[in-house]
């Protein structure tokens, strides 16, 4: 009792709240299961059932053919359902299920035979509609056969209708995937002018290749690559040959001073120079000669592997390098007569011997001449054969790729052409690609849509009443059932749990007591003797609210005397009369001092339960005349006579002046029987003098928001807070709720 009371936390729903749901609205729920199940049982005997004829048909593979003509829309082919899975039968289905196989079937069976039994009449469209609803299809799973059924209520045309379709399906299938767009007489057309068209184009290619002398067009150009290299190979070996030839000459004459000097045999043909070449190729020979000779120089002073000469090297090499590229570029420059320096002539020609026969020389050069002029000759040739090729290339190639695709649409009209003529051979409606594993079987009556129906009703019933059950209890019905969470919610301690007791039956012979006893005392009524069996039987858990109301007040260190406890509530009904009976009664009865009831409620109930048909004692009179309070050794009762309106007017003024004086008698408790709390009322007011208010809730009628709405009311007052749940209803059965509460 003296845990302080938490914050409000959000809903939790348990296991708990489930039973205590389905026990609560048991009723509704049983009431709404069993309309389900009369309906369902008023389905299973008015309705009847239709007629359905199966059949089963097994796709082994299907052909397709694209409709527009030409190679890039891909060849005709057969393919089984498992390399594309549920495409291909989804699509197998959907063809089936047209709308223009029902309109050929029900146009074929006829639309007054197939309405005969369906309402009758002659409207096409309606028997489109009915084949179409009845008719369905299924595929098992990894399966490659299709059931289709057909529901009809007549047994007579149901299995003709379902004959029908599966004829219709097997040539509307050939239709759909066996189009090609064109003619056999087309195909051969087209076919013929490909094939002449493809044989002039190899005619135009052969002679392309024949002018361009050409096997293969790659192969020739790097073939004529190669052998331009090779020229130029030699052309750069015969001209640095044929300079030795000369500088070798050159010394023979200069050895030979007295003798006739040797010239070189010019060419038939001299190039003339370009402007300046001569006089560069002199520079380049005097400055080859100048730098031969320093490096003689240096030698004398110098190791050859001192820096100075290494420069000097390399400077010779550079000048070499430079007269060797006039004289590739230019081999007329050899023939100049221009004699090469000495030292010139001993580089080239040191092993020279002074017995050389200068005509041998001479004819060397000669022959290199002639050489050097045969292979650029031959280059010419070459350069020419070249270009003739690069000229035929575009036409070569523009011919090989218009050869390409014309074979390829060749090939593609042969093989359409090859699959026109089988599927003329075949004709319609002989396909193999799909067998009919069973036909369309003997009508017979099916119950499984009834079963649904039924099923469905009886189940609906008893979700109609969970529904039901949920929704007043989470939605419309806001009332306080249980204790679970009501600290919480009121903030404030929760005394006792009080359940519903009824009245227990009187046996004859206490009957016949009270018939004694009211005939000699006419105040008595027959209800106040049925009440106090009830408080009898309510007895127990008065005590134990005592019991704990005095803990709580050990605990808060109450001890002064007399304690001041009031009794109220938010509704009529709720039960504070006889808590508050009960609760003096109790008090009473533990011997320690005596206890003071004050009713002030406008109907004075409860000194009308402790009157027994003695006149009642007001609160005034209690301070002159005790004894006529008095209803038991330690148990007095007063009342307040004032009307409602006078007692809320009246009462906290002459309230103020009582409490003084109630302070200060020997009564150890006065309970106060207050009216309901209210914006109005004097609860509230009073409040402020108790040292404990007891708010009693009704369970099961008592709203929540207006319960949380009093209680802040009374919090706002000095007097502290204390919750009774009365009239607790236990709807879940006693073992199941004992197993609940172990469990929790």
């Amino acid at each position: 009792m003296n845990a302080p009371v938490t914050a409000e936390s959000g809903p939790s729903f348990k296991i708990g709240d489930i039973y205590y749901i389905l026990f609560r609205h048991k009723w509704k729920i049983l009431l709404c299961t069993l309309a389900g199940l009369i309906a369902a049982g008023v389905v299973y005997k008015t309705m009847k059932p239709p007629f359905r004829s199966v059949a089963k048909l097994f796709v082994r593979f299907v052909i397709t053919e694209g409709k527009s003509v030409g190679p890039n829309q891909g060849d005709a082919s057969a393919k089984s359902p498992d390399q594309r899975g549920e495409t291909i039968m989804t699509g197998e289905k959907e063809i089936i299920l047209s709308a223009d196989l029902a309109f050929k079937v029900a146009e074929t069976v006829g639309s007054e035979k197939i309405l005969a039994k369906a309402g009758g009449g002659k409207e096409l469209a309606k028997a489109i509609g009915l084949v179409r609803n009845g008719l369905s299809v299924s595929v098992p799973a990894r399966s490659s056969v299709m059931h289709v059924s057909l529901e009809h209520p007549d047994a007579e045309v149901v299995q003709p209708i379902l004959r029908e379709v599966v004829e219709r399906y097997l040539k509307l299938h050939v239709e759909t995937h066996r189009s090609t767009g064109m003619s056999l007489d087309t195909l051969v057309q087209e076919t013929d002018q490909l094939r002449s068209r493809l044989a002039q184009t190899e005619t135009d290619l052969r002679k392309a290749r024949l002018e361009a002398g050409v096997v293969s067009l790659d192969a020739t150009k790097q073939a004529y690559i190669d052998h331009l290299n090779r020229i130029r190979d030699q052309i750069f070996s015969a001209q640095a040959e044929l300079a030795a030839q000369i500088a070798i000459l050159d010394e023979i004459n200069k050895r030979n001073p007295d003798k006739p000097k040797l010239v070189v045999p010019k060419l038939d043909n001299p190039t003339p120079l370009p402007p300046g070449k001569l006089d560069e190729y002199k520079v380049a020979l005097q400055r080859l000669a100048s730098l031969q000779l320093a490096e003689q120089n240096l030698l004398v002073q110098f190791k050859p592997e001192s820096p100075r000469v290494q420069e000097v090297r390399v400077q010779i090499e550079k000048a070499e390098a430079a007269k060797s590229a006039l004289l590739t570029a230019h081999p007329e420059l050899i023939q100049t007569s221009a004699p090469p320096p000495p030292a010139a002539i001993a580089s080239i020609t040191p092993n020279l011997t002074p017995d050389l026969n200068p005509v041998t020389v001479i004819t060397q050069i000669a022959a290199l001449q002639a050489r050097i002029k045969a292979l650029n000759s031959q280059i010419d040739v070459v350069r020419a054969d070249a270009a003739k090729v690069d000229q035929l290339e575009g036409t070569i190639t523009a011919l090989v790729r218009k050869k390409e695709l014309d074979e390829g649409n060749f090939r593609y009209y042969a093989a359409a052409l090859e699959q026109a003529r089988i599927n003329e051979t075949l004709g319609n409606g002989k396909v193999s690609n799909i067998g009919v594993i069973q036909s369309p079987s003997a009508p017979f009556p099916d119950y499984t849509k009834i079963y649904k129906i039924v099923g469905g009703l009886a189940a609906g019933g008893l979700l109609l009443g969970l529904a039901w059950a949920v929704a007043l209890e989470l939605l419309f019905d806001h009332s306080i059932r249980r204790a679970e969470n009501l600290e919480q919610q009121l903030q404030a301690p929760l005394f006792l749990e009080i359940p519903h007791l009824r009245r227990r039956k009187r046996s004859w012979r206490e009957l016949l007591r009270f018939g004694r006893k009211a005939g000699k005392n006419a105040a008595i009524e027959p209800r106040q003797f049925l009440d106090r069996g009830l408080a009898e039987e309510s007895r127990i858990f008065h005590e134990t609210l005592r019991d704990r109301l005095i803990a709580y007040f050990e605990a808060k260190g109450l001890t002064h005397k007399p304690k001041l406890v009031a009794v109220t509530s938010v509704s009529a009904g709720a039960g504070v009369t006889s808590i508050a009976n009960g609760l003096a009664r109790s008090l009473s009865e533990t011997g320690d001092g005596h206890v003071l009831l004050v009713d002030l409620t406008t109907g004075n109930a409860t000194s009308q339960h402790f009157a027994d048909g003695r006149p009642r004692c007001e609160l005034d009179e209690l301070m002159t005349s005790r004894e006529s309070a008095r209803v038991d050794d330690n148990l007095y009762v007063v009342t307040e006579g004032k009307n409602n309106d006078e007692l809320s007017r009246h009462l906290p003024l002459r309230f103020s002046k009582i409490v003084p004086k109630l302070k200060a008698s020997d009564f150890d408790y006065i309970i106060f029987d207050l009216p309901q709390v209210s914006q109005v009322s004097i609860t509230p007011r009073l409040s402020n003098f108790m040292d404990m208010t007891m708010l009693v809730v009704e369970s099961e009628e008592t709203n929540l928001d207006i319960a949380k709405r009093a209680a802040a009311l009374l919090r706002s007052t000095k007097s502290n807070l204390g919750i009774v749940l009365n009239k607790t209803k236990n709807h879940v059965p006693s073992r199941l709720h004992q197993e609940l509460l172990v469990s929790a």
